[in-house]
């Protein structure tokens, strides 16, 4: 009984559906901390696997932190669309290329298939042989001495006409000569058969002797009759062997070919396979063009893992996502339109995302997602775990910029204080240090630093990104600006946008110079905040927070 529990343990444990918990791409500090928190949040209180995951690489600051509080970076998840892996693969069993059309036939029609598929050692891929390779196969043979051309074992025909060996190998080939039908007299034989032929006759002594002395491959005799001493002894000295089979001459002349092995008729070259990595994304189209029903699988290793067919897209599973700190189609991990999105937690303003049903949407006007994670502990009765409380303490430090964003409420700051009792730290020297080893940017390319806390934004058709470094050493801002402004004026457009735009953002003087470029982002900038004119820098006075102050002001220059 206990055996049968865990058993029954053991299954429960497999069915778990998992749900990734992800930010947005270039994820920032509040999305990686956000994500593992609601993660231990969901796996404490519902059913079900709740895995954090990341879009994009991580910041130094957010690797600071999670090495802080010992917490491993959530794996990279790149894209969210289905994989064949999540399609529901048929594991058809791969058979030898030596097995008999018979045998395959007889499988396809067990199993309920159209295509079998051919395998060697490991597993490994061979061929495949289909219903309308067998049909062919037995409606289009005329060649008498296809049975030799295809290297029958004899193993084959004694399977196919449910004969038995009376003399010789069974595990030997046909090799060379033809198949005939010993219908007529002795006399007549001898004009017709030739040396190494495979010989179908009856129960007749001498047709049986005249195939023998002719130096026939194989005799079979048909209807069970019995093979005499005599001929078993001069077949085993002419090395002939003797098949003997209950079915008439007919049956057997009408089944033989069936015995052909498939590898005769399978199709070996040009195989349309497909990975279980693969995105059903980009399979969709292969699948439609070829005339195939059926389409191979193999794993990361090469070898066989099974069959799918273009039904099979229509119930495959969709990998089920929540979305925090973001939720718009731009900022979303790859292929987000193919995901289940379960539930979006954000503090941002509502963008551009749509789902297909209705899903749990929680939107607060706070500066920090970390910050609604905290109310989410406390609302479930939950305790926080130190590490947990130190990484979203973190978060809302870095997304208030130390409360000194206009973003920044005092639901954050009250938070802070709270998760920094809780994780035994001081804001102010954690908040130092933190940015310090943030804004230590040593050794980073100008892509690295430019797409570190990169967002891409859309309004009336025009498409722009914001890129931001928060740093508290101004002659540091002043050298990643003279590598950043050569490598905008070089890679503007490289992900669709018209015009580009990077923040440099002073926290300790509280403002931030705006590198703009490309289209008309220096009007733009220009109508945003009220100036005569702006060129490719413009000095931003309090001007700290994307989310609450540069976006809105774009926006509102874009509507008007």
């Amino acid at each position: 009984m206990t055996r049968r529990r865990q058993k029954r343990g053991v299954m429960q444990e497999t069915i778990k559906q998992k749900t990734y918990i992800i930010g947005h791409k270039n994820p920032d500090t509040d999305s990686i901390c956000s994500a593992i928190a609601y993660a231990d949040i969901k796996n404490r209180t519902e059913e079900g696997e709740f895995v954090p995951r990341r879009a994009g690489q991580i910041s130094q600051e957010t690797q600071y932190v999670l090495d802080r509080f010992h917490i491993d970076p959530p794996d990279y998840l790149p894209n969210v669309g289905t994989r064949v892996k999540d399609m529901e693969i048929r594991h058809i069993p791969g058979v030898s290329s030596h097995i008999s059309l018979k045998k395959a036939w007889n499988l396809m029609r067990t199993q309920n298939v159209n295509t079998l598929p051919i395998v060697k050692d490991g597993n490994i891929l061979e061929g495949l042989i289909t219903i309308g390779d067998i049909a062919q196969s037995y409606m289009d043979v005329y060649d008498n001495a296809i049975l030799s051309t295809a290297r029958t074992q004899y193993k084959n025909i004694l399977e196919t006409l449910d004969g038995k060996m009376v003399v010789g190998n069974e595990h030997a080939y046909f090799v060379k000569g033809k198949v005939v039908i010993a219908a007529a007299n002795p006399d007549l034989m001898e004009s017709y058969i030739e040396e190494n032929d495979l010989v179908i006759l009856g129960n007749r002594y001498e047709s049986q002797l005249c195939a023998i002395e002719m130096n026939a491959s194989c005799i079979i005799v048909c209807e069970g009759a019995p093979v005499s001493r005599t001929i078993q002894r001069l077949a085993e000295e002419r090395v002939c062997v003797v098949i003997s089979t209950p079915h008439d001459t007919y049956t057997v002349a009408r089944l033989i070919n069936q015995s052909m092995p498939v590898k005769h008729f399978m199709k070996k070259e040009h195989l349309q396979t497909f990975n279980l990595d693969d995105y059903t994304e980009s399979i969709r189209d292969i699948m439609a063009k070829k005339r195939y029903r059926d389409f191979p699988v193999l794993d990361k290793h090469g070898a066989y893992a099974g069959m799918i067919s273009r039904r099979n897209l229509l119930g495959t599973k969709r990998r089920r996502v929540i979305l925090v700190d973001h939720n718009e189609t731009s900022q979303a991990v790859d292929n987000i339109q193919e995901a289940e999105i379960l539930e979006i937690i954000d503090h941002h303003r509502i963008g551009s995302l749509e789902t297909v049903s209705p899903v749990v949407f929680r939107n607060q006007p706070v500066g920090c997602t970390g910050t609604i994670m905290y109310q989410i502990y406390r609302e479930k009765g939950l305790d926080i775990p130190e590490n947990i409380a130190g990484l979203l303490c973190a978060a809302i430090i870095s997304d208030t910029l130390m409360f000194r964003s206009p973003t920044c409420t005092a639901i954050d700051r009250n938070a802070a204080e709270s998760l920094a009792r809780i994780a035994g730290i001081d804001c102010e020297e954690f908040a130092a240090e933190m940015f310090a080893a943030g804004s230590n940017l040593k050794g980073k390319s100008a892509e690295e630093i430019f797409y570190q806390d990169f967002k891409k934004f859309e309004l009336n058709k025009t498409s722009f990104g914001v890129g931001q470094i928060n740093s508290m050493n101004p002659a540091e801002l002043q050298e990643i600006k003279s590598r950043l402004i050569p490598y905008m004026e070089k890679n503007l457009g490289s992900h669709g946008e018209t015009m580009l735009f990077f923040m440099l953002t002073d926290i300790i003087h509280e403002s931030t110079e705006l590198l703009c470029h490309g289209g008309n982002s220096q009007s733009l900038a220009a109508e945003a905040f009220h100036l005569d004119k702006a060129g490719s820098s413009v000095i931003l006075p309090g001007i700290v927070s994307r989310k609450k102050q540069l976006i809105p002001a774009f926006m509102n220059a874009l509507q008007q």
